[in-house]
C-alpha cells in the first residue's frame, strides 16, 4: 500500500494571513537544499502510524511538548548526559511521550538525502502536522526554518501544563507562550485522538475532590466504562483509555461533543465546559467541524512559532539525540 500523497490527504485548510506574514522562514524554506523533505516525512509518519495508529496522537504530543519547553528547538529529543539532565525523564514526559524512534528514522533517511539540512525541529513540526492529515485532520502549510536547540532542561519540562491544573492555571501557561484562551479550547481538540493513563483521571472515578466517591459531573455510561478499564487499584495505574471513545483514531470534533455531554475523559478538558467563553467555543466547535479544523491550523502556527532559533542560533544535529561535537 502506497503512502496518500499531500493532495489526497484532507482538505487543506491554510493558516491565516497575520500567521502566515509572522512565518519562520516561509513554507518553502527547503525547496532548494532538500526537495524531498516532505515527501521523506510524510512516508515516515505514514509508516509509523500503520505500524500503531497510537502514533499520529503521540507525534502531535511529542511537537507539543517540545514547544512548550525552551520554545520549538528540538530539545525535547536530546538524550541525558552527564552534565545535562534533559526533558525525556522529566515527570510530564517519562514513560508518556513516544515517536522519538520516529523521528531518528525520517532523520536518518533525510540525512541520506540532504546531509546537514534539516532541523530536527522542522522534522518534529512536520510530522506532527502530517499526524493531523493522515488521522483525517486538515493539512496545513509549515512554516519552515527552525534550528535545533543546544540544551535541554528538565526541570522546564516539570512545568509542563498538566491535566491535574485548573484550567485558570492552564491558560496562564498557555499566555506565558504568547497564546491565549482561545488556542488552549482549539489545542486541547488534539485530544480527539490518542489515550490518557488511568492515573491521569482515575481520582474523577472514585474519590472526587476527595469526596470517596466518582465526579458527579462525569457521565454515568462513560463513567461505569472508565472503572472497568481503570478499576481502584494501584496496578491500573499505567493502564490507557481513549480520550475520545466515539472515534478513537480519527482527528475529528466528536471531542468537543463528548464536552458538551459530560464526556471528557480528563478533568482538564471537562473543565472548558465551567468557562463561559470557553465553553461557548466548545459549543460551536462541537457544531461546526469546519471552524475547528480551520482554528486548529492557525494556533498550531503560532504553537510551532513559541521561541523558534534562526539564523546562526543553535545548530542543525546530525543526530537528533546529540548536539553536534
Amino acid at each position: 500500500m502506497e503512502p496518500p500523497t499531500t493532495q489526497s490527504i484532507s482538505k487543506s485548510y491554510q493558516a491565516g494571513d497575520d500567521e502566515q506574514d509572522k512565518a519562520i522562514n516561509g513554507c518553502k524554506f527547503y525547496d532548494r537544499s532538500c526537495p524531498n523533505l516532505t515527501r521523506i516525512v510524510r512516508y515516515g509518519v505514514w509508516s509509523a502510524i500503520q505500524n500503531d495508529t497510537r502514533m499520529a496522537a503521540s507525534l502531535l504530543r511529542l511537537h507539543f511538548h517540545d514547544c512548550f519547553v525552551n520554545g520549538c528547538d528540538g530539545s525535547i529529543l536530546l538524550d541525558d548526559t552527564s552534565t545535562m539532565k534533559g526533558e525525556k525523564n522529566a515527570q510530564a514526559n517519562q514513560n508518556s511521550v513516544r515517536g522519538y524512534e520516529v523521528i531518528d528514522a525520517i532523520k536518518a533517511n533525510l540525512e541520506k538525502a540532504c546531509p546537514g539540512v534539516v532541523s530536527c525541529a522542522d522534522i518534529v513540526t512536520l510530522a506532527a502536522r502530517d499526524a493531523v492529515s493522515l488521522a483525517g485532520g486538515p493539512f496545513w502549510g509549515v512554516p519552515l526554518g527552525r534550528r535545533d536547540g543546544l540544551t535541554a532542561s528538565e526541570s522546564e519540562a516539570n512545568n509542563m501544563p498538566s491535566p491535574f491544573e485548573s484550567l485558570e492555571n492552564i491558560t496562564a501557561k498557555f499566555t506565558a507562550k504568547g497564546l491565549d484562551l482561545k488556542d488552549v479550547v482549539v489545542l486541547s481538540g488534539a485530544h480527539t485522538i490518542g489515550f490518557a493513563q488511568c492515573f491521569t483521571f482515575k481520582q474523577r472515578l472514585f474519590d472526587f475532590g476527595g469526596s470517596g466517591k466518582p465526579d458527579p459531573a462525569l457521565d454515568a455510561s462513560l463513567l461505569q466504562n472508565l472503572q472497568t478499564t481503570c478499576p481502584n487499584q494501584g496496578d491500573s495505574d499505567t493502564k490507557l483509555a481513549p480520550l475520545d471513545s466515539v472515534t478513537i483514531n480519527r482527528f475529528d470534533n466528536i471531542y468537543y461533543q463528548n464536552l458538551v455531554n459530560n464526556s471528557g475523559v480528563l478533568q482538564s478538558d471537562q473543565a472548558l465546559m465551567t468557562d463561559n467563553k470557553a465553553a461557548s467555543m466548545v459549543i460551536n466547535y462541537s457544531k461546526y467541524p469546519y471552524y475547528f479544523s480551520k482554528d486548529f491550523t492557525v494556533s498550531m502556527v503560532k504553537m510551532a512559532n513559541i521561541g523558534v532559533l534562526t539564523g546562526q542560533s543553535g545548530e542543525i544535529r546530525k543526530n537528533c539525540r546529540v548536539v553536534n561535537n
